[in-house]
């Protein structure tokens, strides 16, 4: 989930690169991305250049965005006067994408960024200086992603009160593109007969992906799940259902420069969830789950076709994976098996195959940023790469407090789907 921002604070940890020890069976060494003195990191994302960005806990708790540097240097970005906020992965032309809540408490006391803190939550745009995106005449707004041609793709209130929201949501909120030029913001219609809408992606073509529903089973949180029923694509501002899987809950996470979307679908009965690859001449292809996992969560694709993303089970067990070349993997089989790291979610892949997202520090129990790199040379075999789903595969047992952050958020416990007796 490009948007899945955990709260657990324990020990801080510096930066530091934890290598793969076993060459012949990795394929990734794995980079902690650290903190800002707290004990909590995500990285949202990384581009082409090699940046990450995401979110760091200072030692108060409290998390601000960050862009990294050259080494890996986390820089803060600070927030627009509340006391948190996050980077998206990407950064564009005209610098990065940013959600922050401000100092001032929301009128209606909603809490639409999901900080807890029931702030005024806006999107904003940070290229040296944070700069707040307008809103659709609502409160709040959420800025999640920049492209190379100066657009931000996200979701912004607009001001009609909608008493089918689920409280405290009080107003209807659309997808939106800002940009490219300042001040501009253009809001992207739902689907006929839907009110509600949200963007996760958008690409340099302007094409934007995300989900569109009603106030009252559209969930849209930046510390929690984006869910909706319809998984849709917007094409010069056009509306278009990319169908599903069977079931009622659909999402369209992340888009290509080839025009290739991936996202999740319920499947019929609504009783697990799989991730799916669109495509404008084969529709939707169903990737599945790893293992018996009922839940797959595409969060990002490159231009190659990798997707990448979170798997999990009933109990909130979750594990990143990678799919390539119609095999859907469990990232931690890449990396080296006495890492200190086991790969919680992958939430962004650039073209260099480098794949961004948060993992759990086996030692500690604190979860932190973290960038894999793709292993080059000769160590790198194809014997290292699993010929087909391993289908007694099982993610780890988490910590109870890791754990359970993620049960609580699972799309079942959100958006009403069946569990399995």
């Amino acid at each position: 989930m490009r948007t899945i921002l955990i709260r657990i604070l324990t020990a801080g940890m510096t930066v530091s690169t934890f290598y793969a020890q076993s060459l012949t069976s990795a394929r990734y060494r794995v980079t902690d991305l650290g903190t800002f003195g707290g004990t909590f990191s995500i990285a949202f994302g990384v581009s082409n250049a090699g940046r990450v960005g995401g979110a760091a806990a200072l030692p108060n708790g409290n998390v601000h965005p960050y862009i990294t540097g050259l080494g890996g240097t986390k820089y803060d970005l600070g927030t627009l006067g509340g006391p948190n906020g996050q980077a998206s992965g990407s950064y564009g032309r005209d610098g990065v994408a940013i959600v922050s809540e401000t100092s001032m408490p929301d009128p209606l006391k909603e809490d639409f960024c999901a900080f807890g803190n029931h702030l005024v939550c806006k999107g904003a745009l940070w290229n040296g200086v944070m700069m707040p995106l307008p809103t659709l005449g609502g409160n709040n707004a959420m800025a999640l992603l920049q492209n190379n041609r100066g657009q931000i793709a996200g979701v912004a209130e607009n001001a009609t009160h909608d008493p089918n929201c689920v409280a405290p949501q009080v107003l209807d909120f659309e997808a939106v593109v800002w940009g490219p030029k300042t001040g501009d913001i253009q809001g992207l219609p739902p689907l006929p007969g839907d009110t509600v809408g949200f963007a996760l992606g958008i690409n340099d073509l302007g094409q934007v992906v995300g989900s569109s529903g009603t106030c009252a089973n559209t969930i849209v949180t930046a510390v929690g799940l984006f869910a909706g029923p319809h998984a849709v694509l917007w094409d010069n501002g056009t509306v278009k259902s990319l169908g599903t899987l069977g079931g009622t809950m659909g999402k369209a996470g992340a888009i290509n420069n080839r025009s290739e979307v991936a996202g999740f679908s319920s499947l019929p009965g609504d009783a697990s969830v799989h991730s799916f690859l669109w495509t404008k001449d084969g529709g939707m292809q169903d990737l599945g789950a790893v293992g018996t996992d009922y839940l797959g969560d595409p969060a990002g694709i490159n231009n190659k076709t990798q997707i990448v993303g979170g798997s999990c089970d009933h109990s909130g067990n979750c594990r990143a994976f990678l799919w390539e070349k119609n095999v859907l993997s469990d990232l931690n089989d890449f990396i080296a098996a006495d890492s200190p790291f086991y790969l919680l979610y992958a939430l962004g892949i650039n073209d260099a195959g480098e794949i961004a997202g948060f993992a759990l520090e086996k030692s500690t129990g604190e979860v932190h940023a973290y960038l894999a790199s793709p292993i080059r040379g000769d160590s790198v075999t194809p014997s290292a790469i699993p010929a087909v789903l391993n289908s007694e595969s099982r993610p780890a047992a988490i910590p109870e407090n890791v754990r359970m952050m993620f049960q609580q958020r699972l799309p079942g416990r959100r958006a009403g789907l069946a569990r399995p007796r």
